[in-house]
């Protein structure tokens, strides 16, 4: 009844998002290197056996170079489209190559993925919702603008990782060169804080538990600013700021409305590894 998930790495110098429940899971995206997304996990106590398979956002290198040797090394399924694939200079062997279409459901095992474009400066881009038993989590990064696919996902989810890529005052002031700032917030770049806070305040479900706020500016953005911004207006919703360094700790998602239905009945929560830290809500 339940997903755990976990940001391994979040910006512009590699991205990767775990999603799972008790025994499967997929990431999103593996912008860093297959070492240390293994590392990643071991310290987190989760299982890289449990992944089965890996969803391609865009092709833009944060987000896939260390899919070569991931792919290879584990021999999982990418779910990826025929122009990423191209436009990313990528190539694996046929049997492990799958694609998805917009708002069609793909199944892992018992996880739901749902696919839906987006606006980018990429060939074919895409976020992405996964779902397990009626609970639901969105990876909602580089996205020029909120569009009505982002607002309709978002209202379901119970949990997102959700862009908030720079601070409007500190692009324009800083030492960007003019046409990398107008790439940055043109519509087809990045999501500012402002433009996240407000899908947050207006369209948060009143289930949503967490927030992983993501793919923060290096020179833009600060997690103190971030973090205190969307604390102001968060109620009972944890704010988690997404580390560009390490990963954060894994966090515990559950229906609370399914959880209020069985309280004499519900299943016992898995056993993990000592070093597994779960953040419960």
């Amino acid at each position: 009844m339940s997903l755990f998930i976990t940001s391994l790495n979040s910006g512009s110098n590699g991205n990767c998002y775990y999603v799972g429940n008790e025994r499967e899971a997929i990431l999103v995206d593996a912008g860093i290197s297959c070492r240390e997304i293994e590392k990643r996990m071991k310290h987190l106590g989760l299982n890289i056996k449990n992944v089965k398979a890996v969803f391609v956002s865009h092709e833009h290198s944060d987000h896939i170079k260390g899919l070569p040797v991931l792919i290879k090394k584990y021999l999982l399924p990418i779910y990826i489209t025929p122009l990423t694939m191209r436009r990313g200079g990528l190539s694996f062997h046929d049997d492990l190559l799958k694609t998805f279409t917009a708002h069609q459901p793909v199944f892992i095992g018992e996880l739901s993925i749902t696919a839906f474009p987006k606006f980018h400066d990429a060939c074919d881009p895409y976020s992405f919702v996964v779902s397990h038993n009626n609970t639901c989590v969105g990876v909602f990064t580089d996205i020029g603008v909120p569009c009505e696919h982002l607002i309709k996902y978002f209202k379901q989810c119970h949990a997102a990782f959700l862009e908030a890529n720079y601070d409007e005052e500190m692009l324009e002031k800083g030492n960007y060169p003019i046409f990398l700032k107008n790439r940055i917030r043109g519509g087809k770049g990045h999501l500012s804080n402002r433009q996240a806070l407000d899908l947050f305040i207006n369209h948060k479900p009143d289930f949503m538990s967490h927030l992983l706020l993501s793919h923060l500016s290096k020179n833009n953005n600060s997690s103190e600013l971030v973090q205190k911004l969307f604390d102001a207006h968060a109620g009972n919703i944890k704010i988690i700021v997404a580390s560009r360094y390490q990963q954060t700790e894994v966090f515990y998602i559950k229906n609370q409305k399914i959880k209020e239905a069985k309280t004499e009945n519900a299943t016992a929560i898995p056993t993990y590894s000592s070093q597994l830290a779960f953040s419960f809500i």
